[in-house]
């Protein structure tokens, strides 16, 4: 059964998603990447599910070779038709990120903006055994969520409201178990009385059940920091960066 988040960035939320992410953040999970990762010019990156590409496009001004993988066509167009213009090493592709099968080596993946919360357990395995699959030895998994159970149990809202680039954005949330996840219906009110609704469902994994997946799927979980490389995350904290290391083959 398809995921019902795929079709989630397909109409105004597209552009909403580009103005919540402020370019200011993205400089600092980038140097983070750099100077924490131990990635340096030449070395070849998957970012996966990389949006509008604001991560896979600075890396690759740094020198590093990035793969960008998502599922909406604007957002690859957009990130092949800068990578040209602008002489960029990337290579968007356009796939479903779980049936998607990489091709390369790589030292450093990537699964940033909350993005791996949209799959169950069983896909979230098989995702991320692939991408141990293609990391070289001693190769990272950088994930960003805001969905790790430590962090929703402290601040989960039923309604929500705001506007945006004069869109006004309502939600309504619920949280469901077995397994445990978010179920949130998004109205956006634009001007001119056009509306647009969508569902979404965030799956919820505490730290013990993600250190757990990890270690399932090749991977050591190494550091989880609030603010990359200079905070370690605490109980409550808004968003979390969990550093994971492909494990030594034997």
């Amino acid at each position: 059964m398809e995921n019902i988040n795929n079709s989630y960035f397909d109409g105004y939320y597209k552009d909403i998603w580009r103005t919540i992410m402020p370019a200011e953040l993205t400089i600092k999970e980038t140097d983070f990447m750099l100077q924490s990762l131990d990635l340096q010019p030449g070395n070849k990156v998957l970012d996966l599910m990389c949006g509008f590409g604001r991560h896979a496009m600075a890396l690759a001004k740094k020198g590093v070779q990035v793969t960008a993988v998502d599922n909406l066509e604007e957002y690859i167009d957009e990130i092949n038709a800068i990578a040209a213009r602008e002489e960029l090493a990337v290579e968007a592709v356009r796939a479903d990120i779980i049936s998607y099968q990489p091709t390369g080596v790589y030292d450093l993946a990537l699964c940033m903006g909350n993005s791996l919360c949209f799959f169950d357990r069983t896909d979230t395995i098989k995702l991320l055994k692939r991408v141990a699959e293609h990391l070289k030895p001693g190769g990272y998994f950088l994930i960003n969520t805001w969905m790790l159970a430590e962090i929703v149990f402290q601040d989960f809202r039923e309604r929500s409201w705001s506007e945006i680039n004069g869109l006004k954005y309502i939600t309504e949330s619920k949280f469901m178990l077995q397994p445990s996840r978010i179920e949130t219906d998004h109205l956006i009110l634009a001007p001119g009385g056009k509306t647009e609704t969508k569902k979404a469902v965030d799956y919820i994994y505490s730290i013990a059940e993600m250190e757990l997946i990890l270690s399932e799927t090749g991977f050591i979980m190494k550091e989880i920091y609030s603010i990359p490389g200079r905070k370690r995350f605490t109980l409550g904290e808004p968003r979390a960066y969990i550093v994971a290391e492909k494990k030594p083959a034997f």
